[in-house]
């Protein structure tokens, strides 16, 4: 595939559930048997899980691992810089290539991750597009699957333990079920955008979001600021 619209696909899986999750997730997972054998089988593992569980139960792991008790967020801005300024200045600038773009962000910020996926097919200016990945969305989906580190999940169960003086049950396999979405993903776009991800120094995301993405970008190194970096980033 080299058209990026099976990313729209993907983008729709990271939104609220529906009544066509599951036929969408087998779809996903037809696309990897064809394309990406490495993505298999962890999407094979989530297309199970949502196809065996009813819409109400999915609804409560999506909302329970994306808003309440989060495990991580979908925002990208968020991810990268937390509450930096800088994640104001890149959403700001999100929001204008969504709306060149057309694309329809729906009731999500323009830099949630369903809507930065359903944009890299209508992006036309293909080295933005390769920074976008390489800079933002990569790091991005692994900063994300980090957080389901059983260490990271264990210790913020702890923290709403003591918070709310009262045991948090917790079914540990519908509340990871997203990290094999976000595993599968992740192979997808590095096998996409292999050449573009080659050319970037690895990062990974730090606490101290904006100081250290600004660092490992070059921004300051860079003579003239790519469009990427004028997003914020």
């Amino acid at each position: 595939m080299n058209d990026y619209s099976h990313y729209i696909d993907y983008g729709t899986l990271f939104g609220y559930p529906n009544s066509r999750t599951g036929d969408l997730a087998l779809q996903c997972l037809g696309y990897a048997k064809i394309s990406y054998p490495e993505a298999v089988e962890p999407l094979a593992e989530f297309t199970r899980f949502v196809n065996g569980e009813k819409l109400d139960r999915l609804e409560e792991i999506y909302t329970r691992t994306f808003h309440i008790q989060a495990i991580c967020y979908l925002d990208l801005g968020y991810v990268i810089f937390g509450e930096d300024y800088k994640r104001g200045e890149f959403l700001v600038n999100m929001k204008r290539e969504q709306m060149e773009a057309g694309n329809d962000c729906g009731d999500e910020l323009a830099d949630n991750l369903c809507n930065v996926l359903s944009l890299l097919p209508k992006i036309g200016d293909i080295d933005f597009r390769d920074e976008l990945v390489a800079k933002m969305l990569v790091p991005s989906v692994k900063k994300m699957l980090s957080e389901f580190e059983t260490s990271r999940m264990a210790m913020k169960r702890q923290a709403l333990q003591k918070k709310h003086k009262a045991l948090l049950q917790e079914d540990e396999e519908r509340m990871n079920i997203y990290q094999y979405l976000l595993q599968g993903l992740l192979v997808i776009l590095e096998s996409d955008f292999k050449e573009a991800l080659d050319s970037e120094p690895e990062f990974t995301p730090q606490p101290a979001f904006g100081a250290a993405f600004l660092s490992n970008c070059g921004t300051c190194a860079i003579p003239q600021p790519t469009k990427l970096q004028n997003h914020g980033a």
